[in-house]
């Protein structure tokens, strides 16, 4: 299955932290990743995702608007907008 991609806009990137905006329409995803940094991420819409993760499960995960959490480095998965609405949060990686 081909998904759309998820929008993503580069904010900040100097020597402490690189900031990017995703923006995900219904279905889009983030493709396969591997996250290189500790990361934060901050949810500016109600966040319905569905999470692919590398042994082949997937789950879902509703974040309210105006979450934050954050998450070690080695993280891997695809993040994938499951809801029906446009999905928006921002992710910034501790360098």
């Amino acid at each position: 299955m081909t998904r759309q991609q998820a929008s993503a806009s580069q904010l900040i990137d100097d020597e402490k932290v690189r900031v990017t905006r995703f923006d995900f329409a219904p279905g889009a995803e983030t493709g396969w990743h591997r996250h290189e940094m500790d990361y934060v991420i901050t949810t500016l819409t109600d966040c319905q995702m569905l999470l692919e993760e590398p042994n082949g499960e997937t789950r879902e995960v509703l974040i309210p608007a105006g979450t934050v959490y954050r998450r070690d480095q080695g993280v891997e998965h695809n993040v994938i907008n499951g809801g029906d609405k446009p999905m928006s949060f921002v992710e910034t990686e501790l360098k």
